[in-house]
């Protein structure tokens, strides 16, 4: 045992660095530490251990099993266990025994420390639980496995029965524990006490919820259920007391909490304030008085799920399939977005389908051509709206319908009505129609709209014109060459409009309120400066309380003040602030506030850093060191936004001219002596103090890592389509869209973005929103090809993830998927489990023929046992949000397993042609005293008809035989068979199999079989992996190389890179190899032993690998290697990966980055990457392979390095930046499979 002795550092030890670098100025640091060893305190098997509360010193409860014992021994053998509390004293290095207690059953396992003022400790067993302490104990047995010590005594029962291995705990108060159990359910553990002594325990039952793998209590009104098998929950608890709470207590706990209602209606029951005053006053009534023993006992729960979070895991299979609303016609990538990821998560009642995309495919509404589209908007019309709106008019502004679309052509401008249908009216409106728009929006809260074109702007409200103004030649004091000055872009936050020019210049347009009108200003700091700026935006920081205002340092004074001086004005003063964000072509960022324009942040040479923060409060001097040529890498779009949500923080968005997006995320930094230190620095320090106190000089933004595949590699030209649309409701979701080539949508959830690509229509031109009778939170956009499309997003789908997943659920556990693709089916083995009674269960165990009898002596009639029951269900993936509908079911026998189902294609030697059938292997378990037994099943999928669906399948074989069939695969029309311990080459006639070839290769047990042309790769669950191959003539399978190490197999699949073959295995220890058949080698022995390609540790279990085509990219249209193959992985903990081959020039330049990036990005925790891909053998003799794997993981933090960096390191490997982010780049696409 060693004891580490924590120290509390203060803030003035670390260093002067401090205030930049670690954000907490607090560091525990270890002060001391020594080993207790427990071999000399007569411990062993140390089971679990925890401090107790309520003591002076810690205290220390050590759970040790002294004589180990096991199910066969337990009528011998069966209470070994005991407590030992120790305290222990870290100055002097004791650690004497205080109390200790003997004689705890033997299937002990976990310790609980009961909170003050109780004390004391719980101990969970499989069938009792016990609470000890230092003067009392007692004991409440579960069910009637539950053995006492000494038969004289009676243990107190508790109601009804439950098994508790395997559960989790937590303190809801400090006298009732909540436990889970391994079915689900959740238990409320209550201790009678009288004072400090505890008389009894009471259990009782209270919700089903999920399969937990840990819980917590949050804070005192919230518990976490973390799971690994469902969806974590955070629910939120309230107790009431007494009887009079009890009646209606027990009303509420019948429904079940399951994470299953949609998020939607889930995230709008946020905790209302009068809700949390109730609990909170509940809690001041608990402590206040207190209760009598009576009452207390009768405390009773309410729950209500408050979030949720998905998980797909464990993946134990899955299958590629067509997607319900496919496109036939699609090509490229874009055909891509036909496809979904089908795979078999969850487990038991938690088992579901998840359907992965991982890009995003909109539903058409309606589309029509529209050649030569530049952008569009739609806007909102109010005709009669008062000065001051009340609130119930900004409740429903959310659901506001739009009035206008305005479509800007090459040289002209459409306009739309969206009512009903949209009709278009460029004629009888006063928008300016006669050449392209650059910008529309609303103006003076929905009463104008404001459309901006080349030369000029006009305000109409509806339909008439009641403003136009024009720019450029209105300057007559400045230059003649203005004349030329067009708008290049536009940024619109009421009442203001920021127009940027042509030549760089800067030009506001400032709204008055009361008369609707605006004027042209030009902002005397730009007016003056004359920097060229390349991008600008306007950024509304929205009230009630704007974000923007903590951060400047006199934050405390505006709040209380500013309420009082605002009160007198009669306009609302919280509607927020309005700030202009401005990069200038030298990389220079700055923030100024709106309408003074005075600076209030800036950022030197923003393109390049991590982390902005304001100039004033930097040192300069290191910055001036090295200067980078950094040329061509302007600012050309800026996007600033908050979205709603209860603690949102701005998102600052850039898009480079080499088409990369950066993307930031602000933070407050409270600095601790951040004042003393600007008056220290400058010389004219009184000058700086005064300029800063209305700057934001807490204000802080932090880079963000985005997907790269939004970047876009070529810019076109000199004139820039603007990229960025930012929405706030589509189909409920807020975010931005990024039109280009590469159309993605960013959404935001829980202060994240999210990165979803969109495929399906290739480049996209213009992007709005659109909300009226028929579409409802809709989108319009136009693709390159000039189609214009109104769609909605799928509702049915979560987008809260890396990639869209919509979760289906079974209520079973699904164990393997496979896809009928000529009907578009999906063929799934779930078993559900089912109690029986145990007699039967018994009886069922013994071989028949034997004519073994059982004795039932001590098996009583109501005792029950949980079977698993295997079925194959047949399921229809249906329209968008609708549940699957299972088309038919095969029933397996009593205590038959399903192992697997394949989709085979069998060639029928009487017709002399192909059939697609359904191939089913299963397992008889009928324990170990039975010798094992299988059947294949096959079955014709006929025409689907609806009105009788077991039409729709027909047995047409099955076949028993010795051993287990674990895996079945087809080969050139033959079927494969592994049964048992060989595998068995059948041939079809139509009516029956024959064996036609058998080979007696795996020891053990085939775990997953592979074939492709006649070559059979096999992986055993011990004996690794066999390479086979098959020859027509001689009708014989031979064996032709064989991996000699043990390993055990959990996945194999052959890997495909233009005419070479390898072989992929994944391993129970989380790793991954490659290995290759060269019989000319000479270290294979004569072609015997299969050689190592390559080897790396994922990580975590590889249950599934699916052999895909790679797409065609840039570099590789030209080359011979299009027959490419990569392999999409998925893992038991829930993510999925993918392993793809490399060209030698570009694995070169990845590894030597690779080798590079160790050292230069600053990993979590400080681990090591290379460490950690290292092969894990586990203690057996492993020779290495070569290192010939490049971790992508690894190489994605190239981009986020600083962009001094990122040019030195690829001079350094003597290859470009550009280069490097090419390659990367067609990676992710060539490997975009969904």
């Amino acid at each position: 045992m060693i004891i580490l002795k924590a120290a509390q550092a203060g803030a003035g030890l670390v260093g002067d660095d401090e205030a930049f670098g670690s954000e907490g100025a607090i560091s525990a640091r270890i002060e001391s530490s020594y080993i207790i060893n427990l071999r000399d305190l007569d411990m062993k098997h140390v089971k679990d251990f925890i401090f107790l509360h309520g003591y002076i010193e810690p205290v220390m409860v050590i759970l040790q099993e002294r004589e180990i014992t096991w199910a066969g021994r337990v009528s011998w053998k069966h209470h070994t266990c005991r407590l030992s509390a120790l305290s222990i004293s870290t100055s002097l290095k004791q650690h004497p025994l205080i109390w200790s207690a003997v004689n705890l059953p033997h299937d002990a396992y976990k310790l609980l420390a009961v909170p003050s003022p109780i004390g004391g400790v719980l101990v969970i067993c499989a069938n009792t639980i016990h609470y000890h302490s230092q003067s009392a104990s007692c004991i409440l047995a579960l069910n009637n496995y539950a053995v006492p010590v000494d038969s004289s005594q009676e243990m107190p029962r508790a109601s009804f029965n439950v098994e508790l291995d395997a559960a989790n705990a937590t303190w809801l108060s400090s006298d009732v524990a909540m436990l889970s159990t391994k079915t689900g359910e959740l238990l409320l553990l209550m201790l009678v006490y009288d004072g400090r002594v505890v008389k009894r325990l009471d259990l009782s039952k209270s919700k089903a919820s999920v399969l937990t793998s840990g819980i917590t209590t949050v804070g005192n009104s919230f518990f976490f259920l973390g799971s690994f098998l469902g969806d974590s929950l955070l629910v939120q608890f309230t107790y009431g007391m007494g009887s009079s709470m009890l009646s209606s207590g027990l009303k509420e706990e019948v429904g079940d909490i399951e994470g299953d209602a949609p998020t939607a209606k889930r995230l709008r029951r946020s905790p209302s304030d009068v809700f949390q005053d109730l609990v909170n006053g509940e809690e001041l009534s608990l402590y206040g008085s207190t209760p009598s023993n009576a009452e207390s006992s009768q405390k009773t729960f309410s729950f209500a799920v408050r979030d949720s979070l998905i998980n797909i895991g464990p993946l134990k299979d899955f299958s590629y399939g067509l997607r319900i609303n496919a496109d036939p016609n699609a090509v490229g990538i874009a055909k891509q977005s036909n496809y979904e990821l089908v795979c078999c998560s969850g487990h038991g009642k938690n088992g579901a389908l998840c359907v992965l995309q991982q890009s995003i495919r909109p539903e058409t509404i309606t589309e029509v051509e529209l050649p030569g589209c530049k952008g569009m908007w739609t806007v909102y019309h109010k005709s009669t709206r008062s000065h001051n709106p009340d609130s119930s008019k900004i409740a429903s502004e959310d659901d506001e319908y739009h009035a206008y679309l305005i479509i800007s052509l090459e040289a002209r401008t459409m306009v739309l009505e969206t009512a009903d249908l949209l009709g278009e009216v460029t004629e009888s409106v006063d928008y300016y129609v006669q050449g392209s728009t650059i910008a529309a929006g609303n103006l003076f809260g929905r009463r104008r709209v404001v459309q901006v074109y080349g030369r000029g702007a006009r305000i109409l409200d509806g339909a008439f014109m009641t403003q136009d103004l024009s720019f450029g030649a209105s300057n007559s004091d400045s230059t003649t060459g203005s004349d030329s000055s067009t708008v290049a872009s536009v940024s619109i936050a009421d009442p203001y409009v920021l127009l940027r020019m042509t030549d760089g210049s800067i030009q506001l347009l400032v709204g008055d309120t009361s008369t609707c009108t605006v004027s042209v200003s030009i902002p005397p700091v730009f007016d003056s400066s004359k920097k060229p700026v390349s991008a600008c935006t306007l950024y509304h920081d929205k009230g009630p309380e704007p974000w923007l205002r903590k951060a400047s340092t006199d934050a405390w004074l505006s709040t209380g003040i500013g309420e009082a001086i605002d009160g007198s004005d009669n306009s609302p003063h919280d509607q927020g602030d309005i700030y202009c964000v401005v990069c200038y072509e030298s990389g220079d960022l700055e923030i100024f506030d709106v309408p003074n324009f005075s600076s209030v942040f800036s950022v030197e040479k923003m393109s390049g850093k991590n982390n902005l923060i304001d100039t004033i409060m930097r040192k300069d001097s290191a910055e001036e060191g090295r200067k980078v040529n950094t040329q061509n890498m302007n600012v050309v779009e800026l996007a600033m936004q908050r979205w709603s949500g209860q603690h949102s923080r701005p998102f600052l968005f850039a898009i480079l001219s080499d088409g990369t997006i950066l993307c930031y995320h602000a933070y407050l930094f409270e600095g601790q002596e951040t004042a003393s230190r600007i008056d220290s620095s400058g010389q004219n320090s009184v000058n700086l103090s005064s300029i800063s106190a209305s700057r934001l000089r807490n204000l802080r933004f932090v880079r963000v890592s985005l997907d790269t595949y939004a970047r876009e590699e070529n810019s076109t030209g000199n004139y820039y389509n603007k990229r960025i649309t930012i929405f706030k409701n589509v189909g409920g979701h807020q975010g931005l869209f990024l039109s280009g080539s590469r159309p993605t949508w960013f959404m935001v959830f829980r202060e994240r973005l999210r990165v979803h690509p969109q495929l399906c229509d290739g480049s996209i031109v213009a992007f709005t929103v659109l909300h009226n009778v028929n579409c409802n939170h809709g989108l319009i956009y136009v693709t390159s090809q000039g189609l214009l499309k109104i769609c909605q997003l799928p509702s049915a789908t979560s987008y809260d993830n890396y990639w869209p997943v919509q979760k289906i659920p079974l209520k079973g556990t699904p164990h393997q998927v496979t896809y009928f693709a000529e009907k578009n089916l999906y063929p799934l083995i779930v078993s559900v489990p089912v109690l029986k009674p145990l007699s039967h269960v018994l009886s069922s165990l013994v071989d028949q023929e034997a004519g073994h009898q059982i004795e039932h002596d001590n098996v009583s009639s109501d005792d029950t046992y949980t079977v698993d029951e295997f079925e194959v269900r047949i399921l229809e993936p249906e329209k968008s949000g609708a549940p699957w509908q299972t088309r038919a079911t095969i029933p397996m026998q009593n205590l038959e397993n399903a192992l697997t189902v394949r989709v085979v294609t069998l060639f029928n030697t009487t017709t002399k042609e192909n059939e697609t059938l359904l191939a089913i292997g299963t397992a008889y378990l009928q324990g170990e005293d039975v010798a094992g037994r299988g059947r294949v099943l096959l079955f014709s999928v006929g025409r689907n008809t609806d009105n009788n669906p077991q039409n729709l399948i027909s047995e047409v074989y099955s076949k028993e035989l010795k051993g287990a069939i674990s895996a079945l695969a087809s080969l050139q029309g033959h079927l494969l068979i592994a049964s048992g311990p060989k595998i068995i080459l059948h041939k079809w006639n139509g009516t029956e199999l024959n064996g036609v070839a058998f080979f007696d290769v795996p020891p053990l047990y085939v775990v997953s079989l592979n074939t492709v042309k006649n070559f059979i790769l096999l992986g055993d669950i011990h004996k690794s992996i066999y390479f086979l191959s098959w020859k027509e003539q001689g009708a014989q399978l031979n064996l032709l190389a064989k991996d000699f190490g043990a390993l055990d197999c959990l996945a194999t699949e052959f890997l495909i890179d233009g005419s070479t073959l390898s072989l992929m295995v994944s391993d129970e220890q989380k790793n991954i190899q490659v290995f290759y058949y060269a019989p000319k080698m000479s270290e294979s022995w004569k072609g015997q032993k299969l050689l190592s390609r390559a080897e790396f540790h994922v990580g975590s279990r590889v249950s599934k690998f699916l052999r895909l085509q790679m797409l065609p990219t840039t570099d590789t249209l030209g080359s011979d290697k299009t027959n490419r193959f990569a392999l999409l992985f998925g893992t038991l903990d829930g993510s999925m990966g993918c392993i793809a081959p490399l060209d030698e020039l570009t694995f070169r330049r990845l590894q030597s980055l690779q080798k590079k990036l160790v050292d230069a990005v600053s990993h979590v925790a400080g681990l090591n990457p290379r460490s950690f891909r290292q092969f894990r053998a586990n203690g057996k003799a492993h020779k290495p392979g070569p290192d010939s794997i490049v971790d992508c993981e690894l190489l994605c933090h190239y981009e986020m390095l600083a962009l001094e960096e990122q040019l030195e390191i690829a001079h350094q490997i003597g290859t470009t930046r550009q280069q490097i982010l090419s390659n990367l780049n067609d990676l992710s696409l060539g490997t975009s499979f969904l």
